[in-house]
Formats: structure tokens, C-alpha cells, sequence
């Protein structure tokens, strides 16, 4: 980590690399859903993150004692297998971009979840962050083509997804902050990829997709998506905090949603004027929840 206050420049480079992980990661699950079902790309995914991550944590096990499996489990639960499935059925209904500037409520999902259940404490900034968030959450998924009100039902799957994520921080900051987190996301997504797998391979029609023609993109698509998009960019964000601090680390919450809404239009996805203000009053609602006094861990999205 630095001693002083300025992040080292590979710290930048490595922060703009995350954000172009995590912000493409939307894209990745709309490729995949060319060729596969929603049920498929989430099985997909959590099993190939869980499984590449295996001989990272094998020699970790000998840490973890028997108060941690469970909570481990709830973590791969709720912070990955779920919200793996929510992304992609939302998904199919819902433009990448929108999508990922949705995901950004994740702060502040995390915000009311640790006053509503884990008694802590919330300031006027919170609470005005959160109002402001949600008004541009609104306006985010009820923008149409010619102003009329549209409200999308699969938007709330993708804000389910983002109080899950919020469960789950809450849970990994006050039950088992005891564990590194490369040990706590290893070992809770290689649990979550076992019935992942299993279901991939003996509940879904995948063997016999994955040999129609133009599967491949898809195929690939999900696998970065598993691959570099939770295990490798795990790699970059821990290594980032050892440079510098979780604060520092956490801007990259910012920046997510602006790669996800630029691929998307780069894409072929429609832009509403609407929908730019429900973006920004999404990133000044994260932004007033967050800016004074956070933990970090508040404001980490989780992909």
C-alpha cells in the first residue's frame, strides 16, 4: 500500500481495467443469451468462476473452521448463485446498459440492509443518497421511445440481485470478517459452482446448444464472464486495495455503469435522454451515500 495519499499510476491502470471488466460484464450475458437459455448463462457462469478458482483456495481450507461453512454457503447463496440468475433472465428484457447502471444500487442497497437488519447506524447523507437513487432508479426503468410511462417488471430482478448483493456484504463484513477475501469469495463461489455444474449438465438442454452453429460466441462469452469477470477480476481488485485502500478501490462503482451504458449503445442499444438523467441521479445517490465516513466495503459492487 502507498504512503502517502496519491495512488500509484499502475493503481489507475488497474482500476480502469477493472471497470472495463465488470462494466462489460452486461454485454457478456447479452452475447451469451444468443445461444443459451437464462438459466443456462447463470449455471454457466458461477460454475466456471468457481471452478477456476480451485487451486487458489485448496491450500485455504485448513483456515476455515466449522462456524464458517455455513455463512460460506449463505455467501455463495445470495452473493453469487442467485443474482447469477436474476442477471440473466432481467436480461432478456432489458438492454445490457440499463442494466449495469441498475447494478450501481448496489451501495446503497448495501446501505439499508445494514440498518434494517445489522443496526448500523445511517447519517442525512445516507438517507438523501438512497431517495435520490431510487428517483433515478424510477426513471431508469420506465424510459421509453416516446416519453410514455413503461414500466419494465424485469427491472425489479435486477434490483433483487443488487439486495442480495447487499445481504451479502452485510454478511461478510459483520459475521465472517475474520476471512481474507480471496478466501471468503474462493470457497463460497467453488461451493455455489457444485450444484451449478450439476444442474448445468443434468437439468438444462446445454450439451446439445452448445453444438448449434454460432454457439461459440456465447460459449466464450459466458466463460469470460465466470472466468475473467469474477475470478480474474477478484485477482485485480484485491491487488488494488493492497496498493492502495478500499475507498480508492470502491470509485470503480462510478465507473462501471458509464463502460456498460458506452458498450451497450456501441451495440446497437437505444439511448433516452430519460435515461441519462436516471443514470446520473442513480451515481449522485451512490455518491451522497457514500462520501463521507464509508467503509469501502459499501460501496464494492459485486459481480
Amino acid at each position: 500500500m502507498t504512503t502517502n495519499n496519491t495512488p500509484p499510476l499502475s493503481a489507475w491502470l488497474l482500476l480502469g481495467l477493472l471497470a472495463l471488466i465488470w462494466g462489460s460484464s452486461f454485454l457478456l450475458i447479452k452475447k451469451g443469451l444468443l445461444a443459451f437459455g437464462p438459466m443456462e448463462v447463470g449455471a454457466l457462469r458461477i460454475s466456471s468462476a468457481g471452478l477456476v478458482l480451485a487451486p487458489f483456495i485448496a491450500r485455504r481450507l485448513n483456515k476455515i473452521t466449522r462456524k464458517h461453512w455455513l455463512k460460506l454457503a449463505s455467501v455463495g447463496l445470495v452473493g453469487s448463485l442467485i443474482p447469477a440468475f436474476m442477471f440473466a433472465i432481467a436480461q432478456t428484457q432489458l438492454a445490457s446498459g440499463v442494466t449495469g447502471v441498475l447494478n450501481a444500487l448496489t451501495p446503497i442497497a448495501t446501505l439499508v440492509i445494514g440498518a434494517l437488519f445489522f443496526h448500523q447506524k445511517t447519517r442525512l447523507a445516507q438517507v438523501i443518497g438512497v431517495a435520490i437513487g431510487l428517483f433515478g432508479t424510477l426513471l431508469l426503468v420506465t424510459a421509453s421511445a416516446n416519453g410514455s410511462w413503461d414500466f419494465n417488471l424485469y427491472a425489479l430482478l435486477v434490483l433483487a440481485a443488487t439486495v442480495c448483493y447487499g445481504v451479502n456484504l452485510n454478511l461478510i463484513k459483520h459475521k465472517i470478517s475474520d476471512l481474507s477475501p480471496l478466501t471468503i469469495t474462493g470457497i463460497s463461489l467453488l461451493m455455489a459452482a457444485v450444484p451449478a455444474t450439476i444442474y448445468l449438465f443434468a437439468g438444462t438442454e446445454f450439451m446439445t446448444q452448445v453444438q448449434q452453429p454460432g454457439a461459440m460466441l456465447s460459449l466464450f462469452s459466458v466463460l469470460a464472464l465466470g472466468i475473467a469477470g469474477t475470478a480474474g477480476a477478484l485477482v485485480i481488485f484485491n491487488h488494488v486495495v493492497q496498493l492502495t485502500n478500499t475507498v480508492f478501490t470502491s470509485s470503480v462503482t462510478y465507473l462501471i455503469p458509464i463502460v456498460a451504458l458506452i458498450l451497450g449503445i456501441l451495440d446497437g442499444e437505444d439511448f433516452w435522454l430519460q435515461q441519462g438523467f436516471g443514470m446520473l441521479a442513480i451515481l449522485v445517490g451512490v455518491w451522497f451515500a457514500n462520501r463521507r465516513g464509508r467503509s469501502g466495503l459499501a460501496g464494492i459492487p459485486q459481480k
